[in-house]
């Protein structure tokens, strides 16, 4: 059914160079274990552009056919000497080949999903190397309760769950989440495109085992036109916290102390003081919260980012607001800002709290898990882009309310 379609899961060479981009520094020559590989659409991309000067890909999949087809393109390609394929289970890998810290990053795109996501987390963390990243892309909710319709499909197959079941589970695992990116719609349509173009084409008339095939592949493509709004793709960039990479921002809880360089972060990192003026005022609100106003620290102690939550409310249940978030100017890009962020909502999660709503870049904030506030019925009380405002859910466990934002006094709307 599969054999000559260029992908087993959505996904796009787009999607793959972001997830890509979001891993940050990596050796000149990465060792790379693509799991899962396929055809090997993701393993030629990363061979050819990771690194400074491209990856040795270590390919491994069951499916002989689709390494066949790998090898073959590798070789059209000019990349034969940078693509190994290894036949096997990826789930029990075995041999010198794959001894604990044998690869810089390991990359598994719709394929942890065999395993299982958590065990998925578990078996591959010992294959990274001291500072290495896991990369995989696994299907979630995208809505806080799914319909009968999309449940009936998926729960008998896999037992999905929401962004922030899949953090926590990372979190879980030993991980610290670098990045997370939400495959866009456009992704499917690369996966599912040439397969219903293959379900037309094919006849199961004489083999029973075809039209089982294609009756599972008619109805998955089914529920996906019907259903498609409630799940989605989202691909997850892992470090394991015993990794021994060292951040090199390490973030904590704001002290006395530290108020007046909060205040020249803000005043810097911004054109006028108002972010700054917010910040002072808040502290004397009801709406600050002990605890969750943080700074990442410069290797030389000094106050290299601030971000802050506090308490708003949505049709009258608790939830934060995430702002200002700031950065040094002569630090913006070096992950002083993300690190911070990441420590914040951790420190959120652990407090209890279950829903974060930030005002900001559509672009940077979703590598956190957020996702545009409307998808649960949460709007901003002003007019602001749909992308722009946008909501994390910490703990899927707790409803999430819908309605109109209402800030603290001091934002003043």
């Amino acid at each position: 059914m599969h054999h000559g379609l260029p992908r087993q899961a959505p996904g796009s060479d787009a999607s793959t160079r972001h997830l890509l981009s979001l891993c940050g520094p990596l050796p000149e020559r990465p060792r790379v274990l693509d799991l899962g590989c396929g055809p090997g659409r993701s393993a030629l991309l990363l061979a050819a552009e990771a690194g400074a000067g491209g990856a040795v890909v270590t390919a491994v999949d069951l499916h002989a056919p689709f390494l066949d087809e790998l090898r073959t393109a590798a070789a059209a390609g000019g990349l034969a000497g940078r693509v190994r394929t290894v036949e096997a289970d990826m789930g029990a890998l075995t041999g010198e080949d794959f001894e604990d810290g044998s690869f810089d990053l390991v990359w598994a795109e719709g394929s942890a999903y065999v395993l299982g996501f958590d065990a998925a987390l578990a078996r591959w963390k010992r294959l990274l190397a001291p500072g290495g990243t896991l990369v995989l892309t696994e299907c979630r909710w995208t809505v806080p309760e799914p319909s009968a319709g999309a449940r009936a499909f998926w729960d008998p197959h896999y037992a999905l769950r929401t962004t922030a079941g899949n953090l926590a589970a990372a979190q879980a695992a030993g991980y610290r989440v670098l990045a997370v990116h939400h495959l866009p719609d456009s992704d499917w349509a690369e996966y599912y495109g040439p397969l219903a173009e293959r379900v037309r084409t094919r006849s199961g008339a004489g083999s029973p085992a075809m039209a089982a095939a294609l009756a599972a592949t008619r109805e998955e493509l089914d529920v996906r036109a019907r259903h498609g709004h409630e799940y989605g793709y989202t691909g997850y960039v892992l470090r394991p916290v015993s990794a021994g990479d060292g951040d090199a921002w390490p973030a904590r809880p704001e002290t006395a102390a530290d108020t007046a360089a909060v205040r020249a972060i803000d005043l810097a990192a911004f054109e006028t003081p108002l972010e700054a003026d917010l910040v002072d005022a808040l502290r004397t609100d009801d709406a600050w919260l002990p605890g969750l106003s943080y700074v990442a620290e410069a290797p030389d102690g000094s106050v290299a980012a601030h971000a802050l939550l506090t308490r708003c409310q949505v049709g009258g249940a608790p939830a934060l607001a995430l702002a200002p978030v700031a950065a040094d100017p002569s630090l913006q890009r070096s992950g002083a800002g993300s690190s911070v962020v990441r420590a914040l909502l951790a420190a959120a999660r652990e407090s209890g709290e279950s829903l974060v709503l930030v005002l900001g870049h559509p672009e940077y904030y979703p590598r956190f898990g957020f996702v545009p506030a409307s998808h649960f019925g949460i709007r901003a009380p002003f007019e602001v882009p749909d992308e722009a405002m946008m909501a994390l859910v910490l703990d899927d466990s707790v409803p999430v309310p819908t309605g109109t934002i209402a800030y603290p006094a001091p934002f003043g709307v």
